[in-house]
């Protein structure tokens, strides 16, 4: 999404309990979105969660691709002829 120029930067973390991806819509900002992955919640309601730019938890569960959905969805145009 940085090459489609939607996202202007991100950011990686990596801490002892957990990693996260933040992607920025401009560097002076807040993040837009936020994934982070905590294996210690894998037997529980899934390590990945996506946030929303307020910090909401938007989406949670053991797979990634079904947690960045909501990101993907923004990423269709509806196109007429």
């Amino acid at each position: 999404m940085v090459a489609a120029g939607i996202w202007r930067d991100y950011a990686m973390d990596f801490a002892r309990d957990a990693a996260s991806f933040c992607a920025f819509r401009r560097a002076a900002e807040r993040p837009q979105a936020r994934i982070e992955k905590r294996p210690a919640l894998r037997g529980k309601q899934g390590m990945w969660t996506l946030f929303g730019e307020v910090g909401q938890m938007l989406k949670r569960g053991h797979d990634l691709s079904n947690v960045l959905s909501p990101l993907e969805r923004k990423l269709l145009k509806i196109v007429e002829d």
